[in-house]
């Protein structure tokens, strides 16, 4: 069976230094959804991305099914998968997604990749 390649895993962070991730995150009163959202980053750090897809430009959604359901979106570049932002359930879903691609616009406006 082949190995699993790393992730170097990165938190976007706006132009004026905010992180919508690390904001959303320390925001959640569920500390264990926390603790899953966390276990689940350090599995992709080991190359399991898990339970994922794409949704719309380059955009793509960790689904972690605990709780309400958390989603994680991300942007890859290479071998970095770059955390930009959260959602908490489907019904704010389309929110969240329109979100994330415009925070995934200003990390590429960043030159970033």
């Amino acid at each position: 069976m082949p190995e699993a390649t790393p992730w170097i895993v990165e938190v976007y962070s706006t132009s004026e230094g905010k992180q919508p991730f690390t904001e959303w995150l320390n925001s959640l009163k569920d500390k264990q959804g926390v603790d899953k959202i966390l276990l689940r980053i350090r599995r992709i750090q080991l190359g399991n991305l898990g339970d994922h897809k794409f949704v719309a430009d380059d955009v793509f959604e960790l689904r972690i099914k605990f709780g309400s359901g958390y989603r994680v979106y991300f942007g890859r570049v290479e071998n970095r998968l770059i955390l930009i932002s959260c959602g908490g359930d489907k019904s704010s879903q389309t929110r969240d997604i329109q979100s994330a691609i415009e925070y995934w616009k200003d990390y590429r406006s960043q030159d970033n990749g």
